[in-house]
């Protein structure tokens, strides 16, 4: 397995770990479909330009932010926040696993994990 293969790998494994806490916490599926894409909106800045639209999307997309939360949700024992974070996890996670990752302010398609054709 190329080491390219065997990332992607561990994010879909991250992906699939997320979707197992979230069922199992018995939160709605339903929810989980719908909600799924939202971190996607931070695409919006890309309608601006590519520097302003990275800084917009690595927002949304690095685990920085939803790992800080998940400790807020677990210190203040908030369920509703714990589903939002795993779901917000999960969609980083898959994104990841399909070679989506961080974006560099030159282009979109030029990502921490690779450059997509």
């Amino acid at each position: 397995m190329s080491l390219r293969k065997y990332i992607y790998f561990e994010y879909a494994i991250g992906f699939i770990i997320c979707l197992l806490l979230y069922i199992h916490l018995e939160y709605s599926i339903l929810l989980f479909i719908l909600f799924l894409l939202v971190p996607d909106i931070t695409m919006v800045g890309y309608l601006m330009n590519p520097k302003i639209g990275s800084i917009f999307y690595n927002l949304g997309h690095s685990l920085i932010i939803p790992y800080t939360l998940f400790i807020i949700a677990f210190l203040t024992d908030s369920s509703s926040l714990l589903m939002i974070v795993i779901i917000w996890l999960a969609h980083i996670y898959m994104d990841r696993s399909i070679g989506f990752g961080l974006k560099y302010s030159n282009a979109f398609k030029h990502t921490h994990l690779q450059k997509i054709d």
